[in-house]
């Protein structure tokens, strides 16, 4: 014998109480640490793009107001992109820091040259 056919309410509540369960599965399966890692990585992007975009900007304003020819847009560039380095390294090395702290200290390990 056919099982009954549920009403339309059974079937709606019955989906909607497998899509809640999926999406927590999803949600428990992308913890907050992905978005925390995936927004940090956007940040170290911007600040390279905009650290060399700025520089190249400035470098053609002084080459704009006063007349210095390719020579700013040049040393822009090359002044923004390593600032632009050294903010992102910087803030990279911070927030490996920061995660070392979050593990604890490393275990010990013994240093055995003598074993012969």
């Amino acid at each position: 014998m056919p099982k009954p056919v549920k009403s339309q309410t059974e079937a709606s509540q019955s989906l909607d109480a497998r899509l809640n369960a999926a999406e927590a599965a999803r949600a428990k399966e992308m913890s907050g640490d992905a978005y925390r890692a995936m927004g940090q990585g956007y940040r170290f992007m911007a600040e390279v793009v905009g650290g060399v975009l700025g520089g190249a900007g400035f470098g053609w304003l002084l080459d704009r107001f006063a007349g210095t020819g390719p020579f700013g847009l040049v040393g822009g560039l090359l002044i923004g992109t390593g600032l632009s380095l050294f903010v992102a390294v910087r803030g990279a090395a911070k927030a490996s820091k920061i995660e070392m702290a979050k593990l604890g200290p490393l275990p010990n390990v013994s240093d055995d040259e003598n074993e012969d």
